[in-house]
């Protein structure tokens, strides 16, 4: 006789549920330190970091970043979970004008840091990264969604 649901479908649920969540919570935490959220009313709450488009497509998450000033080897990308990703980068550049005795130099220099909630569990193995001209692309496959399994009994 084979039970349908049970103690393990029970946990499988909560599982899933508990991933929901954490997904759900970590997205709104990251939105409300933006610009959007509450660091348009509250300067301290901004995150400073840069701009991201993130994409979810059939079997991929696009995530791009604007990156102006940074380079190649000063960029850092780290999967944190299967739902979060981390840009963090330094930012340098340096721009001179000289005009009949006018001068003017303005420097960049930072260090920026982005946690960026992604809309599906994904693969950190399959990820692809490139930077060209202060954007980067980040594509992410998504992770197939975990079935249960049936286990014999000996």
């Amino acid at each position: 006789m084979v039970r349908r649901g049970g103690f393990h479908s029970f946990w499988s649920d909560f599982d899933e549920m508990m991933n929901e969540m954490r997904a759900e919570m970590e997205g709104r935490f990251q939105s409300m330190l933006t610009d959007t959220g509450a660091g348009k009313y509250l300067p301290a709450l901004r995150t400073e970091g840069p701009r991201v488009d993130v994409c979810a497509h059939e079997d991929e998450v696009v995530v791009v970043a604007d990156l102006p000033g940074a380079e190649k080897e000063d960029i850092s990308l780290r999967l944190v979970t299967p739902r979060m990703l981390e840009i963090s980068a330094v930012q340098k550049g340096e721009k001179e004008d000289s005009e009949e005795g006018y001068y003017v130099r303005e420097r960049v220099y930072g260090r920026m840091k982005r946690m960026i909630a992604l809309p599906v569990d994904v693969k950190e193995e399959e990820a692809h990264a490139s930077f060209k001209n202060g954007v980067l692309e980040v594509r992410l496959k998504k992770a197939e969604a975990q079935k249960g399994s049936v286990i014999s009994i000996e």
